[in-house]
């Protein structure tokens, strides 16, 4: 049985390794190899997550997982972007637990979280082609509303990514 819960330090280790995979696994046909390790070196190394875990403040409603046995399936991330606009800043699933519903649960923790902080729309950003991503989110209602430049390129990188956006 897969449970979602909102991640305790004991989680720190399964959601760097799910976002270290999904990330991989999502990208590698897509950015280069030096970009995919910046940003899993930024975001994905265990002391940032472990800071992100602790941390409650204004913005951020934390980390939350799926469980099953105690393993770590998938991590889900987000926070309240304005006072009626929540965001999910990443989503990651285990590559091989792919469409079994997972991120299903997890998008629907978070987005409880959000509209019980007065959320009236969510929005989210995903890499432009990214096969995984896109669908996923338009298939829960997320409409296209445009296009911008990838947080952390560098000057001669033109990774672009799409933003999305759903009512509540």
């Amino acid at each position: 049985m897969i449970t979602v819960q909102r991640a305790g330090s004991q989680h720190i280790a399964g959601i760097s390794r799910v976002c270290t995979d999904g990330y991989r696994d999502t990208y590698r046909d897509t950015h280069s190899e030096e970009y995919i390790e910046r940003v899993i070196s930024e975001f994905y190394n265990r002391e940032r997550i472990r800071e992100e875990v602790i941390y409650s403040g204004e913005g951020w409603d934390g980390w939350f997982v799926a469980l099953e046995n105690e393993t770590v399936l998938g991590a889900i991330g987000g926070g309240m972007i304005d006072k009626d606009k929540g965001e999910v800043f990443v989503l990651y699933l285990d590559p091989d637990r792919r469409g079994e519903g997972v991120g299903t649960l997890l998008l629907n923790a978070l987005s409880e979280v959000q509209k019980s902080k007065g959320a009236k729309e969510q929005w989210v950003s995903v890499a432009k082609g990214n096969h995984k991503g896109i669908p996923f989110y338009e298939a829960r209602g997320f409409k296209f509303v445009r296009e911008q430049t990838s947080f952390g390129n560098k000057p001669e990188e033109n990774y672009m990514s799409c933003r999305y956006c759903r009512q509540f």
